[in-house]
């Protein structure tokens, strides 16, 4: 995180000072797993580090039309850059193995117009079965059946799945978090069954957008709401308890160890009306991936590019 990051997330703090302070919900957390070892999961293996990579030729801002070979390139520059390897591969292989089976957390709740673009995530399934990963062990995955509808089995390589609660075994009924927020029937959250039962390791691919409940959509976001079900029950008119239940969700054992690598696809954004985009005229274009094994600290991070884009600072364009 760099200088510009860090001024720019610390501008938040008088705004979350002056917010109405809200007790904090009675969550009761269930769950049969526990963390493999001390240290698994976030912070990951680089706490506190985030990677951006920026590529003006990633894409065309008129067409959207994504550039493969530029994303390929910002990939590989952002993995060394944070493992420090001279080869890509040697970053892939610090995290994974041929015995993983992965997931790519994807966002295509707002698809298609704000998604985790399918070249991205088709690149970092290549890298993932570079490293001995079998095709079928990559799992792209996502809440809801609105992962169709970026048509990401027509950019990976062969074998590679995309899975939802609609089309595997739906959610972990001995994995949830309850809490009653405002007073509703269905007071549980469940962990997606693919990710407790298959995922040995996770990718967690956010794309950049406004959130009207959070704020933004980050990395914490994106493997917390995106993984569980019944979370839209957190936020009722103005009033929102996404503050405590994103963080209370992520931590949930086998979400929080498995979650070992954070790619922020920062191609295309929404900084408003998200987490829809349904109007052009509120996307932008960072031209950017964010990297790194601390999703705390790279949606902060985001949240400082966010900033700036809302202040009109065309640097952070």
């Amino acid at each position: 995180m760099d200088r510009r990051d860090f001024l720019a997330a610390a501008a938040f703090l008088p705004a979350l000072a002056a917010l109405e302070q809200r007790p904090v919900p009675n969550y009761r957390v269930v769950t049969k797993y526990k963390a493999p070892r001390k240290g698994a999961g976030m912070p990951g293996l680089y706490p506190g580090r985030v990677v951006t990579v920026h590529a003006p030729a990633c894409i065309d801002e008129a067409t959207e039309q994504v550039d493969v070979p530029t994303v390929r390139q910002m990939i590989a520059r952002g993995m060394t850059t944070l493992t420090g390897d001279r080869d890509a591969r040697d970053s892939w292989a610090r995290f994974f193995d041929a015995q993983d089976v992965v997931g790519i957390k994807v966002n295509s709740s707002g698809a298609p117009g704000a998604m985790s673009m399918p070249e991205v995530v088709a690149e970092i399934a290549k890298n993932l079965i570079a490293v001995g990963v079998k095709p079928a062990n990559v799992v792209i995955h996502e809440r809801g059946a609105q992962i169709a509808t970026p048509g990401y089995e027509r950019f990976v390589p062969d074998g590679v799945r995309v899975e939802a609660a609609t089309t595997w075994q739906s959610f972990d009924p001995d994995v949830y978090v309850e809490a009653n927020f405002f007073g509703e029937d269905d007071t549980r959250s469940y962990l997606l069954r693919v990710v407790s039962e298959q995922c040995t390791k996770i990718v967690n691919v956010p794309n950049m957008k406004d959130h009207s409940a959070s704020g933004v959509t980050g990395c914490l976001k994106n493997m917390a709401y995106g993984e569980f079900s019944n979370v839209a029950r957190s936020h009722y008119k103005a009033q929102t308890e996404t503050l405590t239940f994103i963080g209370t969700l992520a931590r949930v054992e086998p979400l929080r160890s498995r979650t070992v690598l954070n790619i922020m696809d920062g191609l295309r954004g929404v900084w408003h009306g998200g987490p829809f985009s349904r109007d052009k005229r509120y996307r932008f274009y960072p031209k950017q991936m964010k990297f790194g094994t601390d999703p705390v600290i790279a949606s902060v991070s985001f949240t400082a590019r966010m900033s700036c884009r809302l202040a009109g600072t065309a640097a952070c364009t």
